[in-house]
């Protein structure tokens, strides 16, 4: 097997979708936009962070939802901050603890290492206290969490 690629069925935007993550993510690349005859792109093979992804132009019949998400480890509160922004930008929408939608539909989770690295070196009383910090939020607050983890 050569690798597992996800496939994101867009409704009639995929070339709109591929432009924004283009424009969010510096190391993204577009790799082929396969188009019909009238000139709507039905299909791309793209790459968000080395990581490779096929969309099809598929029409309304099915929708993103929750159970799907792309992760994105963030190095730092700007860099949350920055991706956050960009992908709620234009009918994107918050929702809680580092998830939001973008204008798509399709769900992210904006999540700082630092956040990572509490919850799995912690004390069960800072692990317990960053979570209770962490069901506050949409968008993840690293100061909030280091206030969290100190006690």
């Amino acid at each position: 097997m050569k690798s597992i690629i996800p496939h994101l069925w867009f409704d009639n935007n995929l070339e709109e979708a591929v432009d924004l993550y283009s424009s969010i993510f510096p190391d993204a690349k577009t790799h082929s936009l396969m188009r019909l005859p009238d000139g709507n792109v039905m299909a791309a093979d793209f790459e968000i962070a080395g990581q490779p992804v096929k969309g099809l132009n598929g029409g309304p019949q099915f929708r993103f939802n929750e159970s799907f998400s792309f992760f994105v480890e963030c190095d730092d509160q700007e860099e949350v901050d920055r991706y956050w922004e960009a992908l709620i930008a234009d009918g994107g929408k918050e929702s809680q603890c580092g998830w939001l939608k973008d204008r798509f539909g399709l769900s992210w989770q904006i999540i700082p290492t630092r956040f990572m690295e509490m919850i799995s070196t912690g004390s069960p009383e800072q692990v317990g206290r960053v979570m209770a910090a962490m069901m506050k939020m949409q968008k993840m607050d690293v100061g909030t969490f280091e206030e969290a983890y100190r006690g």
